[in-house]
């Protein structure tokens, strides 16, 4: 079974995007890469020498990173608040 159903992913854009359709929205996309590196770090607990998924896991924390950096620069106020709400420690 897949971690990432399409209702979650439906859900996270509802929580943090602007709507479900709107996939492309900066908080939406973030959630959805902290969803996909947190299920990523659990498999690499588990499996330490997996150094692909390890790399895929380096490249989207560097995708999010980019991310929040351009939301930082737009908007100061939706940036802390959605770091506060995914719990993201900056």
């Amino acid at each position: 079974m897949s971690y990432l159903t399409a209702e979650k992913k439906q859900e996270i854009f509802t929580k943090f995007g602007e709507s479900e359709t709107n996939t492309g929205s900066t908080e939406g996309q973030i959630a959805l890469f902290t969803h996909r590196i947190s299920h990523l770090t659990g498999h690499l607990k588990t499996n330490r020498k997996d150094y692909s998924t390890q790399r895929a896991l380096l490249r989207l924390v560097g995708k999010r990173r980019r991310l929040l950096d351009y939301l930082k620069d737009r908007d100061i106020g939706k940036y802390r608040t959605l770091i506060k709400e995914l719990n993201i420690r900056k």
